[in-house]
């Protein structure tokens, strides 16, 4: 997975200040304070991917060719993780290689983190799992106590970890070593990628069933032991399922691929679906054994719902006709809000991914500066639901997007390492 994606030319939904009934266990908010965490060093992107219940973040963060800085699917030319407190970032380091990454990244609340990184060492096999061009080998890392320390595959080179639970359950992929028959001929990573669970710190990698598909991932775990993610042919998106008790369960969905990013302690499963006619992802929510499509903004293609609390509030990310994020969003009280419309005027950030929610309703995701010497830039943010009325919203301020210079075909890679190219349909 990797970061971020280009900015377009399409203008942004006209919602306003909006507030919100508190029915049920729906949630009232009027508008957000927005912390700016910027970017490692001089870095120009930075992605808050998960945040804990004390307001934690893990980051990823990188350094782009300049005027690609927008787009996670140009030029990388370093990553790391990190960790974000009051403000603050700490780069995690790597297990030897040049980068570190995540896909969701959970960080518990005793501030345990996970996700992947490569080591020194070459792929024998000359696989890229880590997707930086370096072809070493990726491994799934647990960071705590200031220290990274590589996670066990099934035997094969190559893994990643994907999310922690406050009981120190871990889940992701790792490989068996074997060549995954699925795989079309000359395929760079054609070893079978499992999903997996890790339980007592680095103890052995546990496969987890995949049903009739050969191979899936693992992508988020609640506090009650429910793990959720994919299975697919070699490697691809094709069901979004659920683990319970080591038992594997399709989610419904269009025939059209779907996959499950996150889940709550109610049971309650976000993610994506394939619409029934153009297979484009659409944001999802799964309850009661039902799919629910969260639809779409104003000017949106598609979309990923990818953090869910336990009060049922989702956020998530929609991207235009170009493939790049166009919005991020929070969704309640069954309607989909731009989250811009909720940012005070003086935030200087566009938000166009929202990743994660905690219990305290404090969100995760990346914005574009808008202007002073960052402008243009990526940066992670932190936003905290406020009880006050926040007079203009950055939507007022800034009702279109700033424009990108980059080629459109360039951003369809940032979906594509996000999962949202890959459908078997």
């Amino acid at each position: 997975m990797s970061t971020l994606t280009g900015l377009r030319n399409f203008w942004l939904p006209w919602v306003t200040t909006i507030v919100l009934a508190c029915l049920g266990n729906a949630f009232s908010q009027v508008s957000y304070k927005v912390t700016d965490l910027g970017a490692l060093g001089n870095d120009n992107l930075g992605c808050a991917m998960s945040i804990n219940n004390e307001g934690w973040v893990v980051i990823q963060d990188a350094s782009m060719v300049p005027g690609q800085q927008d787009n996670a699917g140009g030029t990388i030319l370093k990553a790391r993780d990190a960790i974000g407190i009051n403000g603050f970032q700490i780069d995690l380091g790597t297990l030897g290689g040049p980068n570190s990454w995540m896909n969701w990244g959970e960080i518990n609340d005793f501030g345990q983190i996970v996700g992947y990184s490569e080591t020194a060492v070459p792929d024998p096999n000359g696989e890229d799992v880590c997707t930086f061009g370096t072809h070493l080998t990726c491994r799934p890392f647990l960071w705590q106590f200031f220290h990274m320390s590589a996670l066990r595959t099934l035997g094969g080179n190559n893994g990643q970890a994907s999310a922690i639970n406050n009981r120190g359950q871990i889940v992701g992929f790792a490989e068996d070593g074997t060549v995954d028959s699925s795989c079309p001929a000359g395929k760079t990573n054609n070893r079978t990628q499992l999903p997996v669970l890790w339980e007592n710190g680095k103890a052995k990698a546990k496969a987890l069933p995949t049903g009739n598909d050969p191979s899936g991932n693992a992508l988020w775990i609640n506090d009650k032991g429910q793990i959720v993610g994919f299975t697919g042919a070699c490697a691809a998106t094709s069901h979004a399922v659920v683990w319970d008790h080591d038992n594997v369960s399709t989610l419904p969905d269009n025939k059209t691929g779907a996959e499950a990013f996150g889940n709550n302690n109610r049971g309650q499963i976000v993610g994506f679906v394939g619409a029934p006619d153009s297979g484009i992802p659409n944001a999802a929510l799964w309850q009661n054994d039902m799919l629910i499509n969260l639809g779409l903004l104003p000017g949106d293609l598609g979309g990923i719902a990818s953090g869910i609390n336990d009060k049922g509030q989702v956020v998530g990310s929609n991207f235009d006709s170009k493939g790049n994020w166009n919005h991020a969003f929070i969704w309640q009280n069954n309607v989909m809000t731009d989250l811009n419309a909720l940012f005070p005027r003086n935030s200087n950030l566009f938000a166009v991914m929202a990743n994660k929610i905690n219990e305290r309703g404090q969100i995760s995701g990346m914005a574009i500066v808008l202007s002073g010497p960052d402008a243009l830039n990526i940066h992670a943010f932190v936003a905290t639901p406020v009880n006050q009325s926040m007079g203009q919203s950055v939507a007022d301020v800034a009702p279109t997007r700033p424009k990108s210079n980059l080629p459109a075909n360039v951003s369809n890679q940032h979906l594509q390492r996000f999962g949202l190219g890959r459908f078997e349909q």
